[in-house]
Order: C-alpha cells, then structure tokens, then sequence
C-alpha cells in the first residue's frame, strides 16, 4: 500500500506563498488519485484540491480557485500544492490522501490512505 508523507507547511503572512509537497511512501502513487484535505480547529476535514495521477482530471474548493494549484512530478512521485495569496482563513492542518478508485473526488472517506498532516498558519 502507499503511504503518503506530507512537507512543506509552516508560518507565513497573510498574502504570502507556500509550497506543500507529498511525497509516496511504500509504493509509487501511479494510478492513484491524490487530494489534498484541510482541518481548522474545531472544524470538520474539509476539501482543497485533487488530481488523477496522469493530471487529465483536478477538482478545486471554491475557496481556493485561483490561489492554489495542485501539480505532480513523476520523476519524484511527488503531488504539490502551491499555495498564493494565503489569508488567514487557509490556516489549518493541510492532509495530503490517496484514493484507489481513479476518479475525481471531494469526500475524505472515500480515500484509502492518509498522511500525517502538515501545520499552515497565516498571520494577518
């Protein structure tokens, strides 16, 4: 099974920029989808973006279309978020999941398998 392994979170103003990275652990993430999920405290997992592993199919949040971008390296077997024009409200432990069946999708329970988590904060 794959493990996904999260980096890249951390402190940053309001209006900055942060690249998160998922790595695959265990096995590659080929033929996986890869979503990226957030959870603000005392608030419920919510959706932020997804892709297919061959990046033919993504899914964003309203919240962040436009801002965010999820992309893949191959090579690395690698899924990243990039994150701009942060604002304090995208604070939250970003998750990084894989699900099984390749299709597109925007509801945690339907993935397999999860990271850690990595701590975003903006400041205002």
């Amino acid at each position: 099974q794959v493990q996904p392994v999260e980096s890249g979170g951390g402190l940053v103003q309001a209006g900055g920029s942060l690249r998160l990275a998922c790595a695959a652990s265990g096995r590659t993430f080929s033929t996986y989808v890869v979503g990226w999920f957030r959870q603000a405290p005392g608030k419920e997992r919510e959706f932020v973006a997804t892709m297919t592993w061959s990046g033919g199919s993504t899914d964003y949040a309203d919240s962040v279309k436009g801002r965010f971008t999820i992309s893949r390296d191959n090579a690395k077997n690698t899924v990243y978020l990039q994150m701009n024009s942060l604002k304090p409200e995208d604070t939250g432990v970003y998750y990084c999941a894989a699900r099984i069946l390749p299709v597109v999708s925007r509801t945690p329970a339907t993935y397999n398998y999860w990271g850690q988590g990595t701590q975003v904060t903006v400041s205002s």
